[in-house]
């Protein structure tokens, strides 16, 4: 007899009917759900340390580091807001405002769901709004200003050549003048 016989044999018996076919690779005790444990009765007698270090998104997995990892950029985000506006990266600010906005949809979607990722890239991208913001409207005023600059030395320059002309025009009547 084959190995996959033997196999095929033991899946398709009336010991392990299609309700039961994964029933041989269950953990004693176990539900089949993916992430509950076999003391289902324990929960609630598990410490909140317990409970913290044996959740999916507990402080083992990857799930708890990344958000706290990622403050850092929050933080760094936030320390720019004593900067002025001038020496910010659009681009930069841009990155982070649609990272926190994707990533904050994302982390409510994926299974399981991570509230605390969620929370600091909706953090990240608040940071990169106000930073955009801040940007915009310094350029804004830069356009502004750059216009008005202009605007007033125009007008400096026309009255300069007003007054130059008006000077010309008593000289030539004062020399007009002497020599008749």
């Amino acid at each position: 007899m084959s190995s996959s016989r033997v196999g095929f044999r033991f899946l398709n018996s009336t010991r392990f009917a299609f309700r039961n076919a994964s029933a041989p690779f269950r953990r004693p005790g176990a539900k089949g759900f993916r992430f509950q444990s076999s003391e289902a009765g324990t929960a609630e007698q598990q410490s909140a340390f317990q409970r913290m270090w044996n959740s999916p998104v507990g402080v083992k997995t990857v799930h708890f580091w990344a958000p706290v990892m990622k403050w850092a950029l929050v933080i760094a985000g936030i320390s720019d807001f004593n900067r002025p506006a001038e020496k910010l990266s659009l681009t930069q600010n841009c990155a982070l405002m649609a990272t926190g906005a994707i990533w904050t949809r994302w982390c409510l979607i994926i299974k399981p769901r991570n509230v605390l990722l969620a929370a600091v890239n909706f953090f990240l991208g608040c940071v990169g709004v106000v930073q955009v913001s801040r940007i915009f409207m310094w350029q804004r005023s830069q356009k502004g200003s750059s216009a008005e600059a202009a605007k007033e030395l125009e007008q400096e320059a026309a009255d300069s050549a007003k007054s130059v002309v008006h000077e010309t025009e008593k000289a030539v009547k004062s020399v007009g003048e002497k020599a008749v």
